[in-house]
């Protein structure tokens, strides 16, 4: 019997190691006015990019601003060595310069707001990882899209470093600067894949819509969304959940750490179910924990006390506001639960069809809101409806026929059974 052949081994792509270009590290006001000038005199475009210590601090600021222009070496920029206190005023003369042209990120809606803190905005920008969901590619984080369309790879072991750390390790500043080396050229075999599938305009739209983006209003009593907290029905418990979330909220805003490594959530439910009678036994709980549980007993058990004293009681259960969680339609609201599961499916074949994930085709908000309170059941109303929520001109060119197709199917489902009767 003859042997296979054994299989031809893939060949490992080349590894981008260090930039191809000069690196410079600004951690004073007179280095970034000198950076300033330098990017002045080059042209074109900026990339961008910016790291943060998501997970280790509080804030959501940059610890680490890279911009690279074509002519001019790649300034890596610290923001907290510049400006300790946040102050974006020694960031003025960047931010006028940085009006002039186009920004080019991966993934610009993760870092626009940090920058935002720093007075930095863009005019107009390409996103190549917005812009690669469009294109129809299988993965579209910053490493597998250079691998797909460069055919190099990033080295990436450094994407969850705490960026905060002082000072920064060299390897951390080459990961840092090969993530603006590589966007010039994302940018153009991108925009080249884009124009190759006539997406190219339905980027854009995507684009400047990420730049009139708003943060999103804070939630009302978010101290409710911790996991487990559900289950607890009594109000004093509650309140007790409220005083500890907030004394932990306030001690992670002074000591600018994320609140989950003081004390995890879990310890707070954990804690509120059992409810302590001395501080002497919350000490002795073994299921609370985090690295401030014991160092700042006092100020869980004064926590404690406040809750347990509170005249002020959380309701058990709050009024829902706004529309009701699509998950108790099928019950609560049949009609549109109808409405939703005849569309989804049409609006997921669309994406499929086009190569773009369905929540790039039509925000799944937007689908339960005209489910949940549908427009007249015409083309006009409809596309009329989802422009007030936000959708895009090219998506609802694809999705509103389809709606209004939808909704009229919605009709025929609710009268099949009279018509059987």
């Amino acid at each position: 019997m003859t042997e296979s052949p054994a299989p031809t081994p893939i060949a490992e792509l080349p590894l981008l190691a260090s930039p191809r270009t000069e690196v410079f590290l600004v951690e004073t006001a007179e280095e970034l006015e000198e950076a300033v000038q330098t990017l002045a005199a080059a042209n074109g475009p900026f990339a961008v990019d910016a790291e943060r210590a998501s997970g280790f601090k509080y804030s959501q600021r940059a610890y680490l601003v890279q911009i690279y222009r074509a002519g001019s070496p790649i300034y890596l920029i610290d923001p907290a060595a510049i400006a300790p206190d946040a102050d974006p005023k020694p960031f003025a003369g960047l931010s006028e310069l940085m009006k002039s042209d186009a920004w080019i990120l991966h993934a610009a809606s993760q870092d626009i707001p940090c920058l935002r803190e720093l007075g930095l905005t863009a005019t107009s920008l390409f996103d190549t990882e917005l812009g690669s969901r469009i294109a129809g590619l299988d993965r579209v984080g910053l490493g597998a899209v250079t691998e797909s369309l460069l055919g190099v790879r990033l080295a990436k072991e450094h994407s969850a470093v705490d960026w905060s750390t002082r000072p920064l390790a060299n390897d951390w500043l080459n990961y840092a600067a090969l993530d603006v080396d590589v966007l010039f050229d994302l940018w153009a075999a991108v925009e080249a894949v884009l124009i190759e599938r006539n997406k190219l305009e339905w980027a854009k739209q995507e684009f400047a819509a990420t730049l009139l983006a708003q943060p999103k209003p804070a939630k009302v009593d978010k101290w409710r969304g911790m996991t487990g907290l559900h289950e607890v029905k009594d109000a004093k418990k509650l309140a007790i959940a409220r005083e500890l979330w907030s004394a932990r909220e306030a001690l992670a805003v002074k000591l600018d750490v994320s609140p989950g490594r003081l004390i995890p959530d879990s310890s707070i439910v954990n804690v509120v179910k059992e409810t302590p009678k001395s501080k002497p036994q919350l000490a002795g709980n073994r299921s609370f924990v985090g690295r401030a549980s014991r160092s700042y007993l006092d100020t869980w058990w004064k926590a404690i006390e406040d809750g347990l004293n509170s005249r002020d009681l959380p309701p058990i259960k709050v009024a829902a506001t706004g529309m009701p969680n699509h998950r108790i339609w099928p019950t609560r609201f049949p009609d549109a639960d109808r409405r939703l599961k005849i569309i989804r499916p049409l609006i997921a074949d669309l994406g499929e069809k086009h190569g773009i994930p369905v929540e790039n085709i039509l925000t799944p908000d937007f689908l339960r809101n005209i489910c949940f309170e549908p427009p007249a059941f015409d083309i006009a109303a409809v596309a009329s409806a989802l422009r007030a929520l936000g959708a895009r001109d090219w998506q609802i060119e694809l999705t509103g026929q389809l709606i209004v197709d939808g909704l009229v199917a919605s009709l025929a489902v609710e009268e099949a059974p009279n018509d059987l009767a």
